[in-house]
């Protein structure tokens, strides 16, 4: 007989936990049993019919519906003030929030007393002014409901709104979206999910309020008697008709809680989307910012045109003409070209000045943490850390909040609004400017035919490969019509393959672009090959800004020079003497000798291409001037070619390339002792 196979480590539960555990569970479901073994079933009926349970469940329908409507009048806005704005004494208003959740709710009930009572702070004041008064009165039920209850809304939705990225908003704003139109088209459908679980919590919750309102409004028959009043009071005379209204609210509470699923903290909320809130080409029914794995899956066996794991565009499109924005299959005619020219000067962490011409593309490059993003947001005035003073097209926009600047952004990810369709995201900057509906569809998916993803316009983002994807966020960005078009890493995310065609729609449509276009990137194929000018950034500083034939020859970073695949050595120049030739004293430690050397005490780079690099077994004789012996680290494939990195004591790292059979011959291996030269003709050296 087969002994059964064991689970994964961690599955079995220790016993000093599991029998708690269990007296929990048995603890929370006696109660539920209880009720369930005390009802008289027979009698279910007549109890819940009678004329005074009937009016009970009538108020409490009315009071929970009105707790409700108030609390999302006034909860989802200050939901979205602690989620999305920075204030001092945030933590004492979050506090303030959840406060009636803990506390009893027969204080709560004085407290509103004291507070709108016809000897309260404000009551006097309603009766006088308004003719309210709240004590004693529906209206002083409702109060109380909402009182204990809208905080399970506010917590849910706030929660929803920490897990949505604030990309989705800023990009909606960058494409002329005012904040309202942004929070009722964006923000709103894609937190549906926490908004309907916190509406939902809000609701039931104010269905079986009674300690608030008993002390508040008091316990009048068709004014404030609601259900758990009424269930109150027949405890005391005929428990078994109580027994049947407790019935009916557990039943309530356990169909909320069933229906949630859990998402009550809003969870959900940065999974899905509600429908097209814009109605312009978005398809109803909810979306999601990150669909399941399931759904995505599901789309592709749907339509196989979508991998969704490999991410290539296997249908790349109509092929595109050489003219700007024009495609041979659709016939579309060119929108006729926007002409702005950028003045900018960034402050901050960022300090620069920026001109371009119309239709100059800026690829800005850097490592990690040089400034490139918050250059980019203070164009959008989307940051605290740079400030931009901004001309575009003789008009200074630097007051001017980011959904009136014309400045479109594309994030990396994209950002494309997962309860949107492809058109329905395409034409949103457009209906974000005023342009009627019709004519909006019909220019975006002009855009759309344009990048060779006009036949997906009614795909949602989930069902879209990387490549379609990035293909429907700049055909969005263009289709707003922005004077400048800011691109921040936008073919990052896609696979060689992809890359290079998408590559390849850019710089076609760039071409045909009037504006002015700064692209963000660490790959130096797209800023070689897509950009005017490369702008280099170095702890908030420009390095260089030139032509990129200019920064491949001269690199002026040690960061671009390896970037570009070259040696890049910063050092001092040293002057020559009778036993010393000229050259640079590195400031890692070594001296190189240099054909050109440059003034005494010159700051400088320099920089040695891989295969200007010479690796022997022996030390070297001949014409090399600069020889060392080191170590081989690490031997890496690049082409047809190998690239060996080797280490030194006289000098930094330094990476040779090599054929595949001269390492064969040299016996390359990691840890083999070898010797490298260089000639001094061949180094390049760049003052600083």
């Amino acid at each position: 007989m087969r002994r059964p196979r064991p689970g994964p480590p961690g599955t079995r539960a220790p016993l000093a936990l599991l029998v708690p555990a269990l007296l929990a569970v048995a603890f929370l479901l006696l109660p539920l049993l209880g009720i369930l073994v005390r009802t008289e079933w027979g009698d279910l009926g007549a109890h819940l019919t009678s004329p005074e349970v009937v009016e009970a469940l009538r108020l409490s329908l009315v009071v929970s519906s009105w707790a409700l409507g108030l609390s999302l009048v006034l909860g989802v806005p200050l939901a979205w003030l602690l989620a999305r704005v920075p204030f001092r004494g945030k933590a004492l208003v979050r506090a303030l929030v959840m406060l009636p959740m803990v506390l009893p709710p027969t204080v709560g009930g004085v407290a509103l007393l004291l507070a709108f009572g016809r000897r309260g702070l404000l009551g006097p004041w309603l009766e006088r002014t308004f003719g309210i008064t709240l004590p004693f009165h529906t209206s002083g039920a409702v109060v109380a409901a909402t009182f204990v209850a809208m905080p399970f809304l506010v917590i849910s939705l706030e929660g929803a709104l920490r897990g949505l990225r604030p990309s989705y908003e800023e990009t909606a704003a960058s494409l002329g979206a005012s904040p309202v139109r942004v929070f009722r088209t964006v923000t709103l459908p894609m937190v549906a999910p926490g908004l309907i679980a916190g509406a939902a919590l809000t609701w039931a919750r104010a269905l079986g309020e009674f300690g608030a309102t008993i002390t508040f409004a008091g316990n009048l028959p068709g004014a404030t008697q609601t259900l758990p009043l009424q269930v109150y009071l027949l405890l005391q005379d005929r428990p078994e008709a109580a027994t049947s209204l407790s019935l009916l609210l557990l039943a309530v509470a356990m169909a909320v809680l069933i229906a949630l699923r859990g998402r009550w903290t809003g969870g959900g909320g940065a999974e899905a989307g509600g429908g097209g809130a814009d109605g312009v080409g978005g398809d109803r029914g909810a979306g999601g910012t990150r669909a399941s794995s399931r759904a995505v899956r599901g789309a592709a066996m749907a339509d196989p045109g979508v991998d969704p794991d490999s991410g290539v565009d296997p249908d790349p499109g109509p092929a595109l003409d050489s003219g700007p924005g024009l495609t041979r299959a659709s016939g579309v005619a060119p929108v006729p070209p926007l002409t702005a020219r950028l003045d900018a000067r960034v402050t901050g962490f960022t300090e620069l000045t920026l001109a371009a011409a119309p239709g100059t593309t800026i690829a800005v490059v850097g490592p990690n943490g040089a400034g490139k993003t918050t250059l980019l947001r203070a164009l959008l005035g989307l940051t605290p850390r740079a400030h931009a003073e901004l001309r575009l097209a003789e008009t200074d926009v630097t007051a001017l909040p980011p959904h009136r600047r014309g400045v479109a952004w594309v994030p990396q990810d994209g950002a494309l609004f997962p309860h949107l369709s492809a058109l329905g995201n395409t034409a949103y900057g457009l209906r974000a400017h005023g342009v009627s509906r019709a004519e909006a569809r019909r220019e975006a998916q002009a855009w759309l035919d344009r990048l060779g993803v006009g036949a997906l316009a009614h795909r949602r983002p989930a069902q879209l490969s990387g490549g379609q994807a990035q293909r429907v966020a700049l055909a969005r960005a263009l289709a707003a019509r922005p004077r400048l078009l800011l691109l921040d890493e936008p073919l990052a995310a896609l696979d060689q393959t992809t890359r290079a065609r998408v590559r390849h729609t850019l710089r076609t449509h760039l071409d045909g672009y009037g504006g002015v276009c700064l692209i963000v990137t660490h790959d130096p194929v797209e800023a070689v090959s897509l950009a005017d000018r490369v702008l280099v950034l170095a702890a908030g500083r420009a390095v260089q800004d030139a032509p990129p034939a200019e920064v491949t020859r001269h690199p002026r970073s040690p960061w671009v020079a390896r970037m570009l695949g070259r040696n890049a050595w910063p050092g001092t120049a040293a002057p020559g003497g009778p036993d010393r030739p000229g050259g640079l004293d590195l400031a890692g430690g070594g001296s190189l000798v240099v054909a050109d050397p440059l003034p005494a005490g010159t700051e400088a780079l320099a920089i040695i291409a891989p295969e200007a690099v010479s690796v022997h077994r022996e030390r070297p004789g001949g014409s090399p001037r600069n020889v060392w012996p080191g170590t081989v680290r690490e031997i890496t494939a690049s082409g047809s070619r190998l690239r060996v990195l080797i280490t030194s004591p006289r000098v930094p790292d330094l990476v040779a390339e090599i054929t595949p059979q001269a390492a064969v011959e040299l016996g390359l291996a990691d840890g083999v002792a070898v010797w490298t030269s260089v000639k001094a003709t061949e180094v390049v050296v760049v003052p600083l």
